[in-house]
């Protein structure tokens, strides 16, 4: 029997989403496409760290995680990403260096 090898063994999904529907966040990491985006070579940029978008999206991963749909201001591409991989956008506070 094939085992499913999970990044930790916490299951997201037991609590609310972290993010809800329409809000502000940032990346918190560079994001290259890993071959799920169409259109574009495996391996190319789609967010930096530090872009700003929106939450368009919310769905599962693996009965685990939630993945954001995450349409970002400046591309204008929609990435889906994880909790840990975004945080809230506060217009107070400093950009994020890349």
């Amino acid at each position: 029997m094939d085992t499913i090898m999970r990044s930790s063994m916490e299951v997201e999904l037991d609590s609310p989403p972290a993010f809800e529907y329409g809000e502000k966040v940032r990346s918190r990491k560079m994001v290259r496409n890993d071959g799920t985006f169409a259109g574009k070579e495996i391996g190319d940029l789609l967010a930096c760290k530090g872009d700003v978008g929106y939450v368009t999206s919310i769905g599962t991963y693996l009965q685990q995680f939630y993945i954001y749909g995450v349409e970002f201001l400046d591309s204008g591409y929609r990435v889906g990403m994880k909790r840990n991989e975004l945080e809230r956008f506060d217009d107070a506070s400093p950009q994020t260096a890349s």
